[in-house]
């Protein structure tokens, strides 16, 4: 139900009950103008009396059968307040007493009339009030009737306009709540279907999110794979070919290649098992975990590296530490299959808000535009090591050009354990 169908129903039942005051009131003002004839009122005679009173009845049971306010048509409401008014004033006419029934027009004008027509309505009907309360039309024959009449006038559609026009604020006030009460209806309605498109959605999105945790793990693994099996097996392949260069160190090389199987199995263990790598767990900090890690590889390759830490050392995301550990890792490997170099440099600088680990080699370099294809040998270290950089928010910068070295920087955010930085 909108809001002018609620005010039109309870119109309707308000107009049927005022018909049948109407008609009661009819009838006792009828009665008041045969029983008080002999009281010195200007009259008409009983059968002329009866006959507006019978047209008044007819017309009143006509609106009664007519359609309600709601459905029949505003000209029809107007005409039957105007044939109202018009035998309103002949009942006056015929006897003053008929002032009781024209009392009842104030509350017609409120069902048929639109708008401001109500108070031209209130006016009138306090004109045909007045004339009963002065003694009927006749007195306006003389100047004292003329001024009883005319302070009646006053008096009535003063207080009927005024009671009209607040009726009115009243009934538009009524419309526009229920408007609203509606327009909330409607909104609560439309936040109930959003509410279950938004259900759909989050079913969706779990779907994907699921889906794409799915694709990040297994590029994760990749990556783990790539890092922890790829360059522990280029490692022994490279020891096991250097031995058999070199019978003079063939036992060094061999042990080097023994110690690297071994890692490698014990870091692919931990990475099939989601643990971070092994030297996080055993140690106080990245740092030492770099440092531990920079030795080893000197010490594996023979190649001069040394690790700077700069601002004050705090632990991180475990996340993030492993991604850093496992981009030097990478840079190093990359150092060992292909720059040549004499001395590679580490610093780990530790700042407000982020993290930076430069990697920098004095070896043969190469163009950044024009990276190595990607071959059984290798040749996607970088992408492997941007990619996981991107997946905790860090970016990674290469510099190198042929014959001048190579200098990488990753930059991570600072989180420390347990808050945001």
């Amino acid at each position: 139900m909108n809001s002018a169908t609620g005010i039109a129903e309870r119109t309707d039942w308000s107009e049927r009950r005022l018909l049948a005051v109407a008609g009661g009131l009819l009838a006792a003002s009828t009665l008041l103008a045969v029983v008080g004839r002999p009281i010195d009122l200007p009259k008409q005679p009983l059968p002329v009396t009866f006959l507006v009173a019978g047209a008044t009845a007819v017309l009143l049971l006509l609106w009664r059968a007519l359609p309600t306010a709601a459905d029949r048509h505003r000209v029809v409401s107007v005409l039957l307040f105007l044939g109202f008014l018009s035998l309103a004033g002949l009942l006056v006419w015929c006897h003053p007493l008929y002032g009781f029934f024209v009392w009842t027009g104030y509350l017609f004008t409120i069902y048929t009339l639109p708008g401001w027509w109500r108070l031209a309505g209130a006016a009138a009907v306090a004109f045909i009030t007045a004339a009963s309360q002065s003694g009927g039309f006749q007195t306006l024959r003389t100047a004292g009737g003329a001024v009883l009449f005319g302070f009646l006038f006053l008096c009535n559609a003063g207080i009927s306009i005024a009671m009209t026009r607040m009726e009115s604020l009243k009934e538009r006030k009524a419309i526009r709540r229920n408007k609203v009460i509606e327009e909330l209806a409607e909104a609560n309605a439309r936040l109930e279907v959003a509410l279950e498109e938004n259900a759909g959605l989050h079913a969706q999105l779990l779907v994907q999110a699921h889906e794409a945790g799915v694709l990040d793990e297994r590029q994760r693994m990749a990556g783990e794979i790539h890092d922890v099996l790829a360059q522990g097996l280029t490692g022994i392949v490279t020891q096991l070919e250097a031995a058999e260069a070199h019978p003079g160190e063939r036992e060094r090389h061999l042990a080097a290649a023994k110690r690297l199987a071994r890692e490698s199995l014990a870091e692919a263990r931990r990475s099939v098992q989601a643990l971070r790598p092994h030297r996080l767990d055993d140690v106080a900090g990245l740092p030492d975990a770099l440092d531990e890690v920079v030795a080893a590889w000197s010490g594996l390759h023979g190649v001069r590296a040394e690790l700077i830490t700069t601002g004050p050392a705090r632990r991180l995301l475990p996340e993030i530490e492993t991604t850093l550990l496992r981009t030097a890792q990478e840079a190093l490997a990359n150092v060992a299959r292909h720059a040549g170099a004499g001395r590679v440099a580490l610093t780990l600088s530790y700042m407000e808000d982020m993290v930076t680990l430069d990697v920098r080699d004095d070896g043969a370099g190469f163009d950044p535009d024009r990276p190595r294809p990607v071959t059984e040998r290798g040749g996607f270290g970088l992408s492997a090591m941007r990619d996981r950089l991107a997946r905790i928010a860090g970016t990674l910068a290469v510099e190198s050009e042929p014959g001048a070295g190579t200098a990488l920087s990753a930059c991570v955010p600072a989180i420390p354990v347990g808050g945001a930085a």
